[in-house]
C-alpha cells in the first residue's frame, strides 16, 4: 500500500453467533479466508456479535422493552414516552441504555451490552495473538446518535492494544500556535470507518482496517465518554 493509505476488508463468512460459540475462533477463521494478519491490523467487530457469543440475551419482561431498558440503565438523562436516553453502567450516554431488539434470536428477546466490552476486546485480541502470532488491536462497536446531528454512527465501546484517544495537545499547528483542546477520537472514527463496509443488514459483523497506525499503548473506550466536569449536557 501506498504510504497513508488505509484498506478496510470485510470479514464475511461468519456464521450466525449464538450464546457461548467461539468468537474469537469464528474471527479467526474469517481473517484467515481474508488472508491473515498483518503487524499493525485492527480487528474492528460489531458489539451485537459479542453480546451474543457471551450469552448477553433476555427475553422482553413482562413490563416490555422499556422495562429491559430501565434494569440496564444506570441513570435516566431524557425520556419521551418510550423513547430513553440513559446512562449505562459503562458511563456511555446513548439510547435505550444499548438494549437492542434488532437481530435477535427471536422477536421477544433482546441483546445487551457487554458486561465490560474492554474485557471482550482483550479476550479477542489474546485469542487472535495466539492463533496469528501477532496481536492486533481491537474494538468493539455499537451505533450510537449524536447530539445535534441526525443518524447514527459506530463508535467504539470496547478497545485493546490501543489508545482511544490521539492528545494533540500541546503541539504546534499549521503557524507554530500550540494546541490547546484537540483530543483525535481515533477508536470511534475507526469504529465509524469500518461500518461502512459492515453494515446493519450486510451479515458481515467485523472488519480489518490496515494502514492505520494507533496510538501505542492500553487504553479504554470508557476514556472516550465524557468528564462530569465537561458535561454541558447533564
Amino acid at each position: 500500500m501506498a504510504a497513508g493509505e488505509i484498506r478496510i476488508l470485510p470479514l464475511a463468512g461468519i456464521p450466525e453467533v449464538r450464546p457461548g460459540d467461539d468468537l474469537g475462533a469464528l474471527l479467526g477463521d474469517a481473517i484467515a479466508h481474508a488472508g491473515g494478519l498483518e503487524p499493525g491490523d485492527v480487528v474492528v467487530v460489531t458489539q451485537k456479535v459479542v453480546s451474543k457469543a457471551e450469552g448477553r440475551v433476555a427475553r422482553v419482561p413482562p413490563g416490555g422493552p422499556v422495562a429491559a431498558i430501565l434494569a440496564e440503565a444506570a441513570r435516566v438523562r431524557r425520556r419521551r414516552g418510550d423513547f430513553v436516553i440513559a446512562e449505562t453502567r459503562h458511563g456511555f450516554v446513548c439510547a435505550s441504555a444499548g438494549v437492542d431488539r434488532s437481530n435477535t434470536p427471536g422477536d421477544d428477546w433482546v441483546v445487551l451490552l457487554p458486561e465490560d466490552p474492554d474485557a471482550s476486546a482483550r479476550r479477542l485480541r489474546h485469542a487472535l495473538a495466539a492463533r496469528f502470532g501477532c496481536a492486533p488491536a481491537v474494538i468493539v462497536t455499537d451505533s450510537f446518535g449524536r447530539a445535534w446531528r441526525q443518524g447514527t454512527t459506530d463508535v467504539a465501546i470496547g478497545v485493546a492494544g490501543m489508545l482511544p484517544l490521539l492528545d494533540l495537545r500541546g503541539r504546534p499547528d499549521g503557524r507554530g500556535r500550540p494546541l490547546e483542546a484537540t483530543l483525535i477520537a481515533v477508536a470511534d472514527e475507526l469504529a465509524g470507518a469500518a461500518e461502512l463496509v459492515t453494515g446493519k443488514a450486510s451479515g458481515v459483523p467485523a472488519a480489518l482496517v490496515r494502514g492505520y497506525r494507533v496510538p501505542a499503548g492500553e487504553g479504554s473506550a470508557r476514556e472516550l465518554a465524557m468528564p462530569p466536569e465537561r458535561d454541558l449536557f447533564p
